[in-house]
């Protein structure tokens, strides 16, 4: 049994604790915040800069974007002061490069959730001359013929690669991978033939498939998107429970104070949320999210186990 001194001097140090936390959230943020994420021109790039812009004013400080290479950017945030002024936008790449190769730091300790911000579904496509019209006969038809179809990739990891493996385990067929340096070479090997099926992003392939050059036959997510509409997901098309996304997602240090993390949650979500947002997010092939902390601590743990599996079953290492 605890001494009563000892019980009265750990909840003096608990309040005391408690009190440095809310002190240094009230005054939070008294300076400009960093937001750490990838290279330039990709999707964590674009979506920091939109938030970025959307929360400064809510903040009443400037948020500078500080681009790094992925994992530099997740060594940075890991190592930075838990005080609110460093965070990371990170798309799935933070936890899926920790299954692929050795990262200097760990993507569940390291990181605080704060909020999903956008996910991007990808588009299984084949080629506008291919017959197949739905799922249902792309399964059937590399049942047929096994080994003998080639879905196109960009690089190893990437979220059109990790689509297509899921694919292959759940559906039970036998397609061949045949990668690419960027979508954008594999797309055109697509039209002209070549390959016989992709797993893009939506919204780069949407003109393709307006013109009649690529037929969409579903999108990757659990549930219909805004960005294709009238096209249903792979999993009511024949292989139950599929679902694969790109995720962009706010962290902070671990060990932030709960109070700054809550307070970057309220104003992060705030602007997610609104028509501006919204029609930003969708004009470039993206859905915006804006989530509770424990909602996308629950999909880091879910996407790690299910990439976990998806990655080793296929034996994919980095290249």
């Amino acid at each position: 049994m605890l001494k009563p001194w000892i019980c009265a001097w750990t909840f003096a140090a608990g309040i005391l604790n408690l009190n440095v936390e809310i002190a240094s959230a009230q005054g939070y943020p008294n300076k400009p915040v960093r937001l750490v994420t990838s290279v330039l021109g990709g999707s964590p790039d674009f979506v920091s800069r939109l938030v970025a812009h959307g929360i400064s004013g809510y903040l009443g400080q400037n948020i500078i974007v500080d681009n790094r290479g992925s994992i530099a950017s997740g060594e940075l945030v890991a190592q930075a002061q838990p005080d609110g002024y460093t965070l990371l936008l990170a798309a799935g790449s933070l936890w899926v490069g920790s299954l692929l190769q050795k990262t200097p730091y760990d993507p569940v300790a390291d990181f605080a959730p704060i909020t999903l911000v956008n996910t991007q579904p990808n588009v299984l496509v084949v080629g506008g001359s291919m017959a197949v019209k739905s799922v249902r006969d792309l399964i059937a038809l590399a049942k047929a013929k096994p080994g003998e179809l080639n879905y196109a990739s960009s690089t190893t990891g990437a979220a059109n690669h990790l689509a297509g493996e899921l694919f292959k385990s759940m559906a039970g067929v036998s397609i061949q991978r045949v990668p690419y340096k960027g979508i954008g070479l594999a797309i055109n090997d697509l039209i002209s033939g070549r390959v016989q099926l992709a797993f893009p992003g939506a919204g780069g392939v949407a003109p393709h498939i307006k013109s009649g050059k690529l037929r969409a036959l579903a999108v990757t997510g659990s549930k219909p998107s805004e960005l294709l509409p009238g096209l249903p997901t792979i999993a009511e098309s024949g292989v139950p429970g599929y679902e694969s996304v790109v995720v962009n997602a706010i962290f902070a240090p671990a060990r932030t104070p709960a109070v700054i993390i809550n307070r970057l949650n309220l104003e992060i979500v705030r602007y997610i949320k609104t028509a501006e947002a919204k029609e930003k997010f969708l004009n470039v092939g993206s859905e915006p999210v804006g989530s509770t902390v424990e909602e996308l601590a629950t999909t880091r743990k879910f996407e790690l186990a299910r990439m976990s599996v998806v990655i080793k079953g296929a034996g994919i290492r980095a290249d």
